[in-house]
């Protein structure tokens, strides 16, 4: 089946300039629609030989639920330290706080043909390695299997492989992703991870980029 892209395009009327965003993709909505939004949109941007995140939240209101559109094409690295600064400060806002408000990932539906959306509101992102008591589900840039320890599981398979475990006490479970991954690759793994391990993800609310 062939897929198709689709283009956000933002435009910046102050400045007369046109940006566009590039949506990752799946073949699965995981929501389809949210009503009282606010955008905030992080560009893809090249100065030189460095690529950079571009972000541009003006029009963003801290009552609203947000929609993070973001450019498929940046790595982790440069993305998750943005939506952090986000999130820090829509969770510090006292006066205009909506404790209903979500924040959400948008991507392209490829079988619906349709803007989807995935909420993260109650993720929290270190941008480090996770100490070695946890238990580690490794996510690698470009693989189709997670690591854990030393064993490569494949994705649909990984809390079975856990619960097949025996420990003397069960460890803290967490999500590690290669921060040199793309934006796109993550939202992918996302989804498949609210297919497969969707019972579980509230309790698992800190997602390690390192």
């Amino acid at each position: 089946m062939k897929y198709f892209t689709i283009i956000l395009a933002f435009f910046l009327f102050s400045c007369e300039e046109k940006k566009d965003v590039l949506l990752p993709k799946s073949n699965v909505s995981i929501v389809k629609d949210v009503q009282d939004h606010s955008p905030i949109y992080i560009f893809f941007k090249t100065e030189g030989k460095d690529t950079i995140a571009d972000v541009n939240r003006k029009n963003s209101i801290i009552s609203t639920n947000w929609i993070f559109n973001i450019d498929k094409r940046l790595p982790l690295r440069l993305v998750i330290p943005e939506v952090i600064k986000l999130q820090e400060k829509k969770r510090a806002e006292k006066a205009h706080k909506n404790e209903k408000a979500e924040n959400y990932y948008s991507y392209a539906d490829s079988i619906g043909k349709n803007m989807a959306f995935l909420p993260f509101t109650k993720v929290y992102y270190k941008m480090q390695k996770p100490s070695r008591e946890n238990f580690v589900f490794y996510f690698r840039k470009g693989k189709e299997y997670v690591l854990m320890g030393n064993k490569e599981i494949k994705k649909s398979e990984i809390l079975q492989h856990f619960y097949s475990l025996k420990f003397e006490k069960v460890p803290n479970v967490v999500f590690l992703f290669d921060e040199d991954m793309s934006y796109e690759e993550y939202i992918q793994n996302k989804i498949l991870l609210q297919k497969y391990v969707s019972y579980n993800l509230d309790k698992l609310p800190v997602e390690f980029i390192f």
